[in-house]
Formats: structure tokens, sequence, C-alpha cells
């Protein structure tokens, strides 16, 4: 059984399927995203210049940690340094680049915009990309593999002898996984228990979710499928991955404090009484 296809041609263009992968991801993050805040009652115009400095932060940090977490290899190979085409983008350094970007960015565009309620709002759209890019991207490059395995479910990934684990399809699913609790919590929060809308409450518990279970899950990847003892990178991935289940833990405590005060002075709707509209997404 060949390797999947990383590379083809089209008459004397090279092209990369990792590339074609990500960028189809990225469209489907931007689409994703402006119908959720629109949707939600939002404007979108400001949206299209502040995604691709997104875009941009993202793809130069995820690069840049990767680099320094595998630094042993580039000092002896400087040249491979900006080869994102063959793979080699770390998730924890995009977000590092790519949050406070998006932060700063959203602030000055969209100033009505809470910046709590959009980072729920762009959490489920973080993991359905996600789960999509671990399909088109280290499905489709050199090296993509985890651990060598003789189960039946193994995979032939270019660049690395023998069946490997197909841990990119494990994530896709485990990310997706992540996106409908994140999407059952969300509309639970926005509907009173008689059906009509509630709007108005503390953001908080969608991306304290999101947070403890992506990086409960990229950490444990790491651990179990990916990583190498003593090595830096992996060491740092699982590090990473505990941080972010630390942050997204105290986040939910706070937002689940904030919001046992806000239920005490917004009760739920009378019965028979016209239902509240609010903003929703899906």
């Amino acid at each position: 059984m060949k390797p999947i296809p990383v590379v083809f041609h089209i008459g004397p263009l090279q092209v990369h399927t990792y590339g074609i992968g990500l960028a189809i991801t990225f469209w489907f993050a931007f689409t994703y995203f402006e119908r959720r805040l629109r949707r939600s009652g939002y404007a979108t115009e400001w949206f299209v210049p502040v995604f691709l400095w997104i875009v941009l932060a993202a793809v130069v940090g995820a690069r840049a940690l990767h680099v320094l977490s595998n630094l042993s290899y580039y000092r002896h190979s400087p040249g491979d340094m900006l080869a994102i085409w063959h793979g080699g983008l770390s998730s924890f350094g995009g977000l590092i680049f790519a949050v406070p970007t998006a932060v700063v960015l959203t602030r000055r565009r969209c100033p009505e915009l809470p910046i709590g309620r959009g980072l729920d709002l762009v959490a489920p759209v973080l993991l359905a990309s996600w789960a999509m890019g671990r399909l088109l991207g280290p499905q489709l490059m050199v090296a993509g593999g985890g651990h060598p395995t003789h189960q039946w479910f193994g995979m032939y990934y270019a660049g690395q002898p023998g069946r490997r684990l197909p841990v990119p399809i494990f994530q896709a699913a485990e990310d997706f996984c992540v996106f409908l609790i994140l999407i059952a919590i969300e509309r639970r929060l926005n509907r009173w228990p008689d059906g009509s809308d509630r709007a108005g409450y503390p953001p908080g518990t969608v991306l304290g979710v999101a947070m403890v279970l992506w990086g409960l899950e990229r950490s444990l990847d790491e651990h179990l499928w990916l990583g190498e003892d003593g090595r830096l990178g992996s060491d740092l991935v699982q590090l990473a991955g505990i941080v972010l289940v630390v942050g997204g833990a105290i986040i939910l405590v706070r937002t689940r404090q904030r919001l046992g005060a806000w239920l005490r002075t917004h009760p739920p709707p009378v019965a028979g009484a016209a239902p509240l509209t609010g903003r929703t997404a899906t």
C-alpha cells in the first residue's frame, strides 16, 4: 500500500496537497465564523481584512514555535525553516500569535462585539476547523503519521517507514466531538427552560469548555501517539495542553459564579409572557 500523495504536478507547477488542505480549512473557518456573526446580529464587513491578518499571524506563530521546538534539526538545515509546504505548523504557536491579533483588531474594527462573546462565538469554529484541518493537513503531509503500528488500521505516510497510527484521523474525530459538545452547550445557554431565547448572560462557558477539552485532547495525543521521550517539542506540546486545561478551568469557575449571579437577577420568563429575542448562533 502506497502513502497518500503529498505533491502532484500541473504542467511545470508543483502543487502540495498540504497547502491546498490548509487553504480550504481557512476558507471554511472564515465562512463559518462570518455566518455565526451574522446570525448573532453583528456586522461582518469588517471581518475580511481582520481575518487576513489573523491568518498571517497564525501561520507565522505556528511555524515559529515549530522551528523553536525542533531547533536542533533546523540548525543543520536552515533552508527548511520556511518550508511550510512540508508540514510543521504548531497549533499552539498559531494560537499564541493569532488570538492577541484577533482581539486587538476586533476591538478596533467591531467595538460593539464584546471580546468574551466573540471568543465564545469563535471557539466552535476553531474546533470544527481543526477537525477539517487534521484531515486536509497532517493527513496529507510528509511524516504525518504517529507511532509505528501493526494494527489493521495503520496507514502509510510519505517520509515514514512502515505502518503508522493515523493520528490525524483520530484527532479529526476528537475535534469534531468537542465541536458537537460546544454547540450543545451553546444552544442550552441560549434558551430558557420554556424554549424562549435567553440573551445577555455572561460569556465564557463555551470558551472554557473548549480550552479544557482541547487542551486535554492535545496533551494526551502527544503523550500516547506522537511524542518521543526527551524531545523538547513533544514536552512543550504536553505542557501547553496542561496550561490550556488549567486556564479553561479557571475561566469556567469564574463564569459559573458570574452566571449564577446573573440568573438571580434575571429570572426565567413567566409562562404566557411574550418571549424575549436575543442574539444566538449555531
